[in-house]
């Protein structure tokens, strides 16, 4: 049997999911066109629009059927790359008073506004949540589509926030080691490497800007725990 190299669809999405912001929502059937939107995604991955008074949706309470388009992106050096396009199509609800405060919360911590915390007192600002039908992703090389199901029954990959944080720990201070090893893996130079990806079931290494490559290098087993997904990093900087 051949190892697992990379996470199951439905996981990867949602990990992209739970690292994204909304930038467009639009109206399907409608002559309206797509709008900036701001919010964030709760812990189930749902997206939740921040709408404030006089856009399309402010008014809107009859669940109107949107397509929010979430992106995901990672800064190398001060440019933001995008990491995966996922477009979540369903139907907009108003989030339930006893459940706004906990989603305003979740959302101000990857995408803060202050505006977030208005929509709670009313008046002003709303909060509405997408039921979600189905998503469509683009990720580089793979796309597809998941239905709502399968979307909401997956979860994110159990070590994405000790990840991120080993990610650009690596960025910021020992992309010198990463480069050294990936020309030893390679048996030759790699340029301008940045680490790219990084979960239970390896990490994924970008070369290049305007063109990049991407080099997918699997743990020898999924990892279950922080401790040795930083002991598999370490070895990969230290390989020689």
């Amino acid at each position: 049997m051949q190892p697992v190299t990379a996470p199951p669809i439905p996981e990867r999405v949602r990990t992209l999911a739970a690292t994204a912001a909304p930038t467009h929502v639009s109206l399907p059937g409608t002559d309206l066109p797509a709008v900036p939107a701001r919010g964030g995604v709760d812990g189930r991955g749902r997206p939740v629009l921040l709408v404030m008074p006089g856009e399309p949706l402010h008014g809107a309470y009859d669940e109107p059927v949107v397509t929010v388009d979430l992106t995901a992106s990672r800064s190398l050096g001060g440019v933001e790359a995008s990491r995966g396009l996922l477009k979540v199509q369903g139907w907009a609800q108003t989030v339930p008073e006893a459940e706004a405060r906990e989603a305003a919360i979740t959302i101000a911590e990857r995408c803060p506004d202050e505006a977030l915390f208005e929509a709670l007192e009313g008046g002003g600002p709303r909060l509405l949540r997408v039921d979600v039908g189905q998503v469509l992703y683009l990720t580089g090389p793979e796309s597809g589509a998941l239905d709502g199901e399968e979307y909401l029954g997956a979860r994110p990959d159990p070590l994405m926030e000790v990840a991120e944080r080993m990610l650009h720990h690596v960025n910021g201070a020992h992309r010198e080691q990463l480069e050294s090893a990936l020309a030893s893996l390679l048996d030759g130079p790699v340029p301008d490497v940045w680490l790219w990806e990084l979960d239970r079931f390896g990490a994924t290494v970008r070369s290049g800007i305007d063109e990049p490559t991407l080099i997918r290098l699997p743990w020898p087993a999924p990892i279950t725990d922080a401790a040795s997904l930083e002991r598999a990093l370490r070895c990969l900087l230290c390989h020689r």
